[in-house]
């Protein structure tokens, strides 16, 4: 990024600290984006050079929530989602799909990074038909969440609520559960839950992270497969249940994609 960018990214937020690297920022350079700085590129380099398909698994991930998002908007009525730890814009946003499904659809963004937020008033827009908005607030604040996300969502109506591989920065498990069941609990019959996160299914993988974490970046804790699986307890899966990323109903060739990644994640409904 540029100074002016910089400056004008930074301009009514909290001071952006590009001493560290930012999980947010260092996708996006995976993903081919330009909101990143050195320290970033530094870090993700130097993963890659661990796991060199952490960026297959960057595109598997997001190729899972565009499908994710596709398949509710177009065949489960949803006309609401809830889409926390939003990360930087990028190509076929979480509105973006499922606006283009159906118009009039609201979204509700909710990120505590100012870069993510500064890039998401600036790029985030909305049909006429549809809403878009913004919530500035962290994970670990469920209530804030819904608080500010009732402005715009209709809680009375299904909600899909999408935690796409932010999970893992609560390192706590059994603290994690509990946000998740907090969310899931205020949304009624109907709702669906979207989730996904990285797994500890490789070797190179896990000590990729390990590195990654000693650098000073907010923490990333690996999980299996099937602890990934009990976020939706009490939930009804979908076909095919919690998967590889790339294997969760992948469109006709499967964007060039392997059949598996260390991304995992699945779709559930709420009865």
């Amino acid at each position: 990024m540029t100074d002016e960018a910089e400056n004008s990214a930074q301009e009514g937020f909290p001071k952006i600290d590009t001493s560290v690297p930012q999980s947010a920022r260092i996708w996006n350079y995976w993903l081919g984006g330009k909101d990143n700085y050195e320290v970033d590129r530094v870090a993700g380099d130097a993963f890659r050079t661990i796991f060199p398909a952490i960026e297959t698994g960057a595109r598997a991930a997001r190729y899972f929530l565009a499908r994710a998002v596709r398949h509710l908007a177009a065949e489960e009525g949803i006309r609401q989602f809830l889409d926390i730890g939003t990360g930087l814009p990028n190509v076929d946003n979480t509105h973006q799909i499922a606006q283009r499904v159906v118009p009039e659809s609201r979204i509700v963004y909710v990120d505590n990074d100012p870069l993510v937020l500064a890039h998401a008033r600036a790029l985030l827009t909305s049909t006429p038909e549809g809403v878009t908005n913004y919530v500035d607030a962290d994970l670990r604040e469920p209530s804030t969440i819904l608080r500010e996300a009732a402005k715009t969502l209709d809680f009375d109506k299904p909600v899909a609520l999408m935690l796409m591989g932010i999970l893992g920065h609560i390192e706590d498990f059994d603290e994690a559960r509990s946000i998740v069941r907090e969310l899931v609990e205020a949304l009624p019959s109907g709702s669906y839950l979207v989730q996904y996160d990285s797994t500890n299914t490789s070797k190179a993988y896990v000590k990729a992270i390990q590195q990654y974490n000693d650098g000073g970046s907010v923490p990333y804790i690996l999980r299996s497969p099937d602890q990934i699986a009990r976020f939706f307890d009490g939930l009804e899966l979908l076909e095919p249940g919690v998967a590889s990323c790339s294997r969760w109903r992948p469109d006709a060739g499967a964007w060039g994609l392997p059949a598996e990644v260390h991304q995992y994640g699945g779709v559930a409904l709420k009865r």
